[in-house]
């Protein structure tokens, strides 16, 4: 078989698995936004007894949160119910709870999915990410802004911050009236929701439940979404050889999580599947992982090895591989030892 009737029987051997379930889906409602609803309160109710216990069901909470966030995430490629207009309900409703503007985000991950791996189309819903060369090129202080944004504690520690209160609540420059106003929407509920929590609990009581959720839930997205497309042979192309299949399948993993971690984060570890068809709800990627080989083959991250990507931080096209800042320093000294040698 040729590349292209491979890829064709890679997408119709998916397609059964594009589908959603009305029934599965009001499941997860049930099973997640219900008890982070619940949780919320128990944490608002328990500090009268002890802040230990309010903190106990903020971290609780943020792990409902991210599978909030995956419901969120679904609606937004219209695969969790088969309605558009239920799509956006849920939508939007799941967005103000994980503080992301519902026509804004759709957006944007809809350019990401279009454009991922494609080294001429960065910048719109990934991660930065500069090549061994454009690394070199920046000046003295591009390089330390660069490292500084590439560190963990400003990454997964500040970024989660950055996301929540200024990304989430600005519009891009070109967008359009409807997400615009959708964005103002959210905007405005979320305001009315924090501010009515504050003048019933007081502020100190709104952060240790709300803050503390909100801040661990952006940060474990944020490592998610990093380690899904940041590990050492990670697929990069230019346009001209930039291929929709390889970046799916050898450029997104599979985060391989204990059973527990697999359901708070809503099967997302099957990344590889979710970029090949995104209109394959949550509750059907690992169904679709296990019944077609070829799925099988991507690059498969466990914990353990996760935590080794943080130590990638360019990519290398010559190698088509990600390097650390170590390696880029060590090739320079070799470089030019050989020069003035």
């Amino acid at each position: 078989m040729t590349d292209a009737e491979k890829t064709k029987q890679l997408r119709k051997d998916v397609a059964p698995f594009a589908k959603s379930q009305l029934k599965v889906s009001i499941l997860q409602i049930i099973n997640t936004i219900v008890p982070l609803l619940a949780i919320w309160g128990a944490g608002y109710y328990l500090l009268q007894f002890s802040a230990w216990f309010t903190v106990a069901c903020s971290i609780l909470a943020s792990g409902f949160v991210v599978r909030t966030f995956i419901i969120f995430h679904d609606c937004t490629h219209g695969s969790f119910f088969k309605s558009k207009t239920a799509n956006a309900v849920i939508g939007n409703i799941t967005g103000i709870l994980t503080s992301f503007p519902y026509e804004k985000w759709k957006r944007e991950h809809m350019i990401h999915h279009a454009s991922s791996s494609n080294l001429d189309k960065r910048g719109i819903g990934d991660i930065e990410m500069l090549t061994v060369d454009e690394y070199l090129q920046k000046s003295k202080l591009g390089r330390f802004g660069y490292r500084l944004y590439r560190n963990p504690i400003v990454m997964f520690g500040l970024g989660p911050l950055f996301l929540v209160l200024v990304a989430n609540r600005i519009n891009r420059k070109d967008a359009k009236k409807k997400e615009r106003m959708n964005t103002y929407f959210t905007n405005a509920a979320l305001l009315i929701i924090c501010i009515t929590l504050i003048v019933v609990t007081g502020w100190q009581t709104f952060l240790l439940v709300h803050g503390i959720t909100m801040f661990l839930a952006g940060g474990l997205g944020i490592w998610l979404f990093y380690i899904q497309h940041t590990y050492e042979d990670s697929y990069f192309e230019y346009e001209t050889d930039w291929d929709y299949v390889k970046a799916a399948v050898e450029g997104s993993s599979y985060y391989k999580l204990p059973k527990l971690l697999q359901w708070v984060t809503g099967n997302i570890g099957f990344h590889h599947v979710h970029h090949l068809a995104p209109r394959v709800p949550n509750y059907n990627l690992e169904a679709a992982h296990e019944s077609i080989p070829p799925l099988q083959k991507a690059t498969t991250i466990t914990l353990k090895t996760s935590v080794e990507s943080i130590r990638y931080k360019l990519y290398d096209p010559k190698n088509k591989k990600f390097i650390s800042f170590k390696e880029v320093e060590r090739s320079l000294r070799i470089k030019n030892n050989s020069i003035q040698a």
